[in-house]
Order: C-alpha cells, then sequence, then structure tokens
C-alpha cells in the first residue's frame, strides 16, 4: 500500500526540526529509523499531515563517554553502531548484551535508540532496559529543554512525556555501579521476531555477598515496560540463594505484572515465562556481580 499525502520537511539542524514541530504540533512526525513509522504509514495506520526526517542532522548520532563515568547517546545513533560499540560494551553491558536480540541486522542498520525509545512500544527491548540502567532522556523543544528519568517517560502503550513539540535528543546512562551484574534473555517464536515476554536485570551486591540493589524490567507483559519493584523488594539485603532467586521470581510473575493475552500467548504462557526468565537472568547477574 502506499501512504496517505503528507509534507515532507528534511531540516539539518534541531533547531530547524523543533521549527517544524512547533509549528505542525499533532500533525507532525518525526522520522528517525523509519523500521516502525514508514510500515505504519503504508498501511495508513498512521497518518501524519507533515513528516520531518531527522536523518540529515549529522551531529544527533554518537556515543560518548559521560564526564560521571557513564555514557551519552545521541538519539539518532544506529542501533548496529551501539551493538558493535566497545564503549557500549565496558560502560553499559546490559544494553551491549541487548542488541542482537532487536529484529535483525538490516533493520539495527536504520533503526535508531531515539527512534525505538520515542515509539515506546510494549514489546520493545530498549525501554525496558534503559529502566533498568536508571537512564535519563534529554527533551528539547523550540523553547526548553528538560530531563525525563526512563521511569517517568513511559505512561501508556505508545505513549509517552514527550510532548508533540519536543524532540528526544540525547540518552545519559550512569555509570555502573561496583560489584554489580546484569543479564537479559527473552523468548520469541523465532529470533528477531517480537518477544512473548524479555526480562533485563541489573544487580549491586554489598562486600558481605548480598544484594544491595536489584532493577529488574520486563517487556510484552504490559501496556509499556514494567518493573518488577516486589521481586526486587524480596532480594534486597538478601543473600541471593537459589531459593532467593526463585523467590522474587515468582513474585515477579504473579504480583509485579498483568499480562494479556493475545494469539501469539495466553496470559499464563506469559506469567510462566516471566517466572522462568526472571529466574534466569537473576541467576546470571548474580554470577557476574560476585565473579
Amino acid at each position: 500500500m502506499k501512504p496517505a499525502p503528507f509534507s515532507y520537511h528534511a531540516p539539518t539542524t534541531v533547531d530547524e526540526a523543533l521549527a517544524h514541530l512547533a509549528a505542525h504540533g499533532y500533525e507532525a512526525s518525526v522520522l528517525a529509523g523509519g523500521q516502525s513509522l514508514v510500515p505504519a504509514m503504508n498501511f495508513r495506520l498512521a497518518q501524519p499531515a507533515v513528516l520531518v526526517d531527522l536523518n540529515r542532522i549529522p551531529h544527533l548520532a554518537y556515543i560518548r563517554p559521560g564526564d560521571d563515568g557513564g555514557l551519552l547517546l545521541g538519539a539518532m545513533t544506529r542501533q548496529r553502531a551501539v551493538e558493535r560499540s566497545p564503549l557500549v560494551a565496558e560502560r553499559a553491558p546490559l544494553l551491549h548484551e541487548t542488541m542482537p536480540n532487536i529484529a535483525h541486522p538490516p533493520i539495527r542498520n536504520r533503526g535508531t535508540v531515539g527512534g525505538s525509545l520515542a515509539h515506546a512500544d510494549p514489546a520493545a527491548e530498549l525501554p525496558a532496559v534503559m529502566l533498568a540502567l536508571d537512564a535519563r532522556f534529554r527533551l528539547r523543544s523550540h523553547q526548553a529543554e528538560r530531563w525525563v528519568a526512563a521511569r517517568d517517560f513511559y505512561v501508556g502503550m505508545f505513549m509517552t512525556a514527550k510532548e508533540p513539540e519536543e524532540l528526544l535528543v540525547e540518552i545519559a546512562l550512569p555509570p555502573k555501579p561496583a560489584r554489580s551484574g546484569w543479564a537479559f534473555r527473552e523468548v520469541s517464536r523465532r529470533h528477531g521476531d517480537y518477544a512473548l515476554v524479555g526480562v533485563a536485570a541489573l544487580v549491586t551486591m554489598d562486600d558481605l555477598g548480598r544484594c544491595r540493589q536489584a532493577r529488574i524490567t520486563l517487556l510484552s507483559v504490559g501496556e509499556g515496560p514494567v518493573e518488577a519493584h516486589e521481586a526486587a523488594r524480596l532480594l534486597a539485603g538478601q543473600t541471593p540463594t537459589p531459593e532467593a532467586v526463585r523467590a522474587a521470581a515468582e513474585a515477579a510473575a504473579t504480583q509485579d505484572i498483568d499480562p494479556g493475552g493475545d494469539v501469539h500467548a495466553s496470559a499464563a504462557y506469559r506469567r510462566h515465562l516471566a517466572r522462568v526468565l526472571t529466574a534466569d537472568v537473576l541467576t546470571k547477574a548474580f554470577a557476574r556481580a560476585g565473579s
């Protein structure tokens, strides 16, 4: 199919892009990698009156060390660049481990980090991982700039705290904590398909080998990325024995999520996957933290 008619703008600066968004508001859509928006437009599921293409703004694509020891990602950074970056592998190994699970290489060659985060697909890996990493997002409008924590950014299915005249321009990841471990795993019908359930975990241990903090997030189990608060509460201050991990996984599957069912997986099967995957990623994360 062909998209509905639209006006097209290809700005070369952020200020120019923001001026278009300020002028058109809800009528405008931003084109980043286009791996989600273009198919939706072709099927006329999305019919923006105005398309603002960011691909001629090269300085929105970068991977830089943060002054605090963390990591800064430009919103137009291609997913494949993140996947292959030694700096990402060093400073954000959870993100590095997650990247090969996103679709297929041709998709990652074009798809952008910021595009996936702003699209807010509940089955997308990057929103859940950014939530686990306690990332912050820098939003700019024609008049102002603000930072929004990942935990406050996602407000519903395909909905974020970003206003129509705002642009996501940068993602900031904090430094990796000492004595921390990480893991990501998902299950899909075929590799590259949307995950039936995915789980990311970042854990930190104290000098006595107890869990100081656990951040566990799940995807494809709600209207956005879901943080397993009860599972994390059960682990805090505990030695990560197999029994403690199983209890946390049970809490994640039965208390922290309320998944729906569809043609791909029933709600009960999604809870089962959440239980198994949470136990798996926690076991691996604690092993890495203790090594």
